[in-house]
């Protein structure tokens, strides 16, 4: 059965209805869920669109670096929940911190002394940040940094970099993805685009809309590094313009280093968004800045009062609490370390494949060691969806599941060394897909990019 294809049975007494075969238990729950579900899921990047056929269509259980779908497959997973999980699935001690919490109380009427704890402790390790506010997602701080940004400046433009896939699914970023369903025309107006390491560009923005771009937006890094100083530069530029600095520190944060990528290169935003990682999978995310710009949303100050991030679960106990074990596990452990020293042992041994295979020019990788991207081409070299179902269909035969390589704390040498095997093995049946055409080895359909505007 095809990925996320309706099944209609037959009526009762129907005559046909002996010709029709059972639903598998799996079948049976994809189609419930496509019925109570849009897309049967809550995450685009989770639907049945994004995976070959023989993709897991549910995880039950995981543990450590390891999941079990609900046949009872097991696979090495480096997904870690869209990033979310960097220590490992149902980590332990942050499990037990949350259980802890969760046993005197989720949510109350007034602030929780965890709030206080978890905030003077992400505040310990953000460089220069002084103050927080926490939500549950990245695009909702995100949103409220932008929000920030406008009232601190009375301007309502923002240039975001273009090379970055994703800031909020709010309307200002997602009219820039070609999807412009449910968003006003006028939306389009507000939002510019600059490209990374490109500082002219960013300049040229400013010089076009003088007066009128509240921030520039950006990730601190993703598969390309900043070059002679950008960042620097980027911030430097937006403020001689009166514009304020973001990192969106999404991803970055606890991942290339613990204060995000502004710690890892040494710049100083005025407004910085956390999630993912902070909870290890736990929902929580953060934003942080400087005082005179956060103290807006606050009591103590003179100005026009914002109403900034005033969310029901906002302050949940219990993913404090996991949060504030995390931040615990980052200072006395050496999880970046250890994020690092994996991603380059299996970077290593890919790259050997791809060499042995002589793919160079048809599969790549890219991005730091803790956060490896890898790209799929096609016999002419053009970047291939089918080619990269292809490569995830014989991952997933081979026991791994890997979107994209994020390594966590919970990916010991065996399992490094056992999905180097398998992307070995996967690569040659890659190799041969280009020799003899794809079509003798991939099963169902391609997969399609989360940004398109039919189906």
């Amino acid at each position: 059965m095809a990925a996320g294809s309706a099944v209609v049975r037959p009526a009762a007494g129907d005559p046909d209805a002996a010709d029709v075969a059972p639903l598998s238990a799996v079948d049976e729950l994809r189609a419930r869920a496509h019925r109570a579900i849009p897309g049967g899921c809550h995450t685009y990047a989770k639907g049945d669109d994004q995976y070959p056929r023989n993709a897991p269509a549910f995880i039950a259980r995981g543990h450590g670096c390891r999941v079990w779908d609900t046949e009872g497959r097991e696979f090495i997973e480096y997904g870690m929940g869209l990033r979310a999980v960097t220590l490992g699935h149902a980590y332990a001690p942050v499990v037990d911190a949350a259980v802890r919490q969760m046993q005197l109380g989720a949510n109350f009427n007034r602030p929780s002394p965890i709030e206080v704890e978890c905030a003077e402790a992400l505040l310990g390790v953000v460089p220069r940040a002084d103050m927080v506010k926490f939500a549950k997602d990245g695009s909702t701080v995100v949103s409220a940094a932008l929000k920030l940004a406008r009232a601190h400046t009375d301007r309502v433009r923002v240039a975001i970099c273009g090379d970055h896939p994703f800031f909020s699914y709010d309307d200002w970023f997602m009219v820039t993805t070609g999807i412009p369903g449910g968003i006003p025309a006028n939306v389009s107006r507000e939002t510019l685009s600059f490209r990374y390491n490109d500082l002219a560009g960013a300049a040229q923005l400013f010089a076009d809309h003088p007066g009128e771009i509240a921030c520039v937006m950006l990730e601190p890094a993703r598969t390309e590094e900043p070059a002679d100083d950008f960042l620097h530069k980027l911030r430097d530029l937006a403020h001689r313009h009166g514009a304020l600095f973001i990192l969106d520190e999404t991803i970055t944060g606890f991942r290339w280093a613990i204060g995000g990528g502004q710690e890892a290169f040494g710049v100083t935003p005025d407004l910085a968004a956390f999630g993912k990682a902070l909870g290890n999978g736990f929902a929580v995310s953060a934003l942080t800045g400087r005082r005179e710009i956060m103290e807006l949303g606050g009591l103590h100050h003179s100005r026009e009062r914002v109403f900034l991030l005033s969310t029901t679960h906002g302050a949940e106990t219990h993913s404090l609490a996991a949060a504030a074990k995390v931040i615990e596990i980052y200072r006395s452990e050496d999880v970046i370390g250890t994020l690092y020293r994996q991603g380059e042992r299996l970077a290593r041994g890919i790259r050997q494949a791809v060499a042995h295979l002589q793919l160079e020019n048809h599969f790549t990788l890219a991005g730091r060691p803790c956060a490896l991207l890898y790209g799929t081409r096609d016999a002419a070299g053009a970047p291939s969806q089918p080619f990269r179902t292809l490569f995830l269909q014989e991952l997933i035969r081979r026991g791994v599941l890997a979107p994209s390589f994020m390594i966590s704390y919970s990916h010991d040498d065996a399992a490094i060394d056992q999905t180097i095997e398998s992307v070995a093995g996967a690569l040659e049946i890659y190799r041969r897909g280009l020799d003899d055409g794809i079509d003798r080895y991939l099963v169902g359909p391609s997969v399609k990019p989360v940004y398109r505007r039919f189906n």
